[in-house]
């Protein structure tokens, strides 16, 4: 038919193909010796240029929103971390799914002890850390039921039968994420078939650089992976933090980290008792938290991912019952900050460090 030579539609399909392979092979080996020799490097240790490449692991049903195509895609190279999810039960993941498992992933990172993180459109909506796994996951659970409904639920430990059964009365969850699942906790979940199971047994480590798609171009930045050390931390004012309320203020400042901003957390132990979430004013912020809390934010503790502006914030913080705060500090207004937690008796200490997220 062709007379023993390839259509040319064919051919020209066929050499785009080589010159894509090519193209990412000869982008892998520049990434690995630039990385290897740290050359072709700025100032501020960014790569002068980028080459990346990506493969397409699945067509998604659709994006943010239903008149959205999307598809989900690993990047070369890399070995951990959410791609490497693997489906037990349940319908074919989202766009927003996905989204909102690594966002509860990530927080979930953040503990040693059993820890269950509540997701809902991209911001935690509870969060429990405990000695036992179902109690941390009545905690989380506890904080806001009613934003938990249609949730994401991240586990840092293997589900076990009895948080599995606490799960299963908890009304409708889009997804559960763990280590692993006890076959007992499996069968419990048999009938919901809508429910999605997913393990991931190698969590992976926080990327060191993490990008930002703008019109035309990328941001890059280095990862916000920064742990508290409680020996850099002030102490300013009158009265200072117990032992407990310590513990308490830098559980709840992990969690702010992973709160878009301004976000206020109010956290009682190492349980969230109300989280207030992208707010242009961090005073709606903190009442937002403070009506979430349901009256269980008195006696709490209280965590800001950035410094308060003014003192009426603070006003607000001893309304929902704050006992101690802890926040970076560095505004033009701290003396009066201090000078509020002060006349309310509220314990207050500053990081020198902001986690606004974006």
């Amino acid at each position: 038919k062709n007379n023993g030579s390839l259509p040319e539609d064919l051919m020209r399909r066929l050499g785009i193909e080589v010159f894509g392979h090519t193209s990412r092979y000869d982008a892998a080996v520049y990434d690995y010796l630039i990385n290897y020799f740290g050359v072709n490097q700025t100032a501020d240790n960014f790569p002068q240029e980028m080459a990346l490449s990506f493969e397409k692991i699945q067509d998604l049903r659709y994006g943010e929103n239903p008149h959205q195509s999307a598809a989900f895609y690993k990047e070369k190279g890399k070995t951990k971390g959410i791609i490497n999810l693997r489906q037990l039960q349940g319908k074919e993941l989202s766009f927003n799914n996905i989204l909102d498992l690594n966002s509860a992933v990530e927080l979930a990172k953040e503990f040693k002890d059993p820890a269950v993180v509540m997701v809902k459109h991209n911001n935690p909506c509870g969060v429990a850390e405990d000695k036992e796994l179902a109690k941390a996951y009545l905690g989380a659970w506890q904080t806001d039921k009613l934003s938990a409904f249609g949730g994401i639920v991240a586990l840092n430990r293997q589900l076990d039968l009895k948080t599995g059964q606490l799960i299963a009365k908890s009304g409708f969850l889009e997804c559960i994420i763990a280590p692993g699942f006890d076959p007992q906790a499996l069968k419990l979940f048999k009938e919901k078939k809508n429910l999605r199971l997913l393990e991931l047994k190698d969590w992976g480590a926080v990327s060191d650089l993490q990008m930002k798609r703008v019109s035309g171009g990328m941001l890059l930045e280095t990862s916000d992976p920064l742990t508290l050390d409680i020996n850099n931390l002030k102490m300013v004012t009158k009265k200072k933090p117990s032992q407990a309320q310590m513990q308490s203020l830098i559980f709840a400042w992990k969690v702010a980290k992973h709160v878009k901003s301004n976000a206020i957390v109010l956290a009682r132990g190492t349980k969230t008792v109300g989280i207030g979430a992208g707010q242009m004013s961090r005073v709606d912020s903190v009442m937002i938290a403070k009506n979430k809390s349901a009256k269980l934010s008195q006696g709490c503790c209280l965590a800001s991912d950035a410094f308060f502006p003014k003192p009426d914030a603070i006003s607000w913080a001893h309304k929902a019952g704050a006992k101690a705060i802890i926040q970076p500090g560095g505004s033009i207004a701290d003396q009066e900050i201090i000078a509020a937690c002060d006349k309310y008796k509220i314990a207050m200490v500053t990081t020198g460090i902001r986690h606004f997220k974006h």
